[in-house]
């Protein structure tokens, strides 16, 4: 269980300070978040669980939110910067992720575009960004103001069993570490790292480096043969983000670039 306390002391100074709000139990972080967004709650809000009941994923996915497991955690942000900016955010969220499990686990993690946590081939965690704009609610806004965005975090820590039939082969922190990784160290070191991100967000010319930045945290993002499923469903080996984040995709049919979508290697024996 976390020491609420303890997380409050050691993020005095932040953004997130005396706006922690926890549940033992709860439908979804990310609900719970879009929910007080909408009722004014300030920029920088976090809804964090001990176990969430109907936890999802991007693509309307589930996500398994066992009790105490892992760490489940929405963060509410009122970003002052235009909506053309907001597909920059899943990649840093996914690059303050990657740097707070480095920071307690010692571990590398992958990022495999556009939100999943990956340890060697396995997938640990993943992220939700959900937005809404001055006129309309989506997952990725590319025009006007933002009225917010809720960024989702869902990452195995003491998961040993999973469900079988998942898309991707899961893991967890302590798995893969071989020892037990505190979940109250790895959500401060996560909103720690949150908040660098946000400024950077925040700066227009670090945010232009996000995707480079990315690019180079990503062993997918380049040279890897893929299947894009989604509504820009195709095959072809990866070819870098370009500058507003999306991935570039070199097929039969030339480059496209997939702005929407899940990957997955591409089998050897495919055409």
């Amino acid at each position: 269980m976390y020491d609420l306390a303890g997380l409050e002391a050691a993020l005095t100074g932040t953004s997130f300070a005396g706006k922690l709000h926890f549940a033992r139990v709860t439908g979804s972080t990310n609900s719970d978040a879009l929910a007080a967004a909408r009722n004014a709650a300030p920029h920088g809000s976090v809804y964090f669980a001990d176990e969430q009941l109907t936890g999802r994923g991007r693509g309307h996915h589930g996500w398994i939110s066992s009790a105490g497991e892992g760490l489940y955690a929405s963060v509410l942000l009122r970003p002052q910067f235009s909506a053309a900016r907001l597909p920059f955010l899943p990649l840093a969220a996914g690059l303050a992720a990657a740097a707070a499990i480095r920071a307690v686990s010692g571990l590398a993690v992958d990022l495999r575009w556009p939100n999943d946590l990956l340890l060697g081939p396995r997938k640990a965690g993943g992220i939700l960004v959900e937005s809404q704009t001055a006129s309309a609610q989506h997952e990725i806004a590319r025009a006007g103001s933002v009225a917010f965005a809720v960024v989702g975090i869902g990452i195995n820590v003491h998961q040993r069993v999973f469900p079988p039939g998942l898309a991707s082969p899961p893991t967890s922190l302590d798995q893969e570490s071989g020892k037990r990784i505190s979940r109250q160290a790895l959500l401060v070191a996560l909103l720690q790292s949150l908040e660098r991100e946000a400024l950077a967000l925040a700066n227009a010319e670090a945010a232009n480096e996000i995707p480079a930045r990315a690019e180079q945290a990503s062993t997918w993002a380049r040279g890897r043969s893929v299947q894009v499923h989604g509504p820009q469903s195709c095959t072809g080996v990866t070819a870098g983000l370009d500058e507003n984040g999306f991935l570039r995709v070199e097929t039969a049919d030339g480059l496209i670039t997939v702005r929407t979508g899940g990957l997955r290697e591409r089998p050897a024996s495919s055409p």
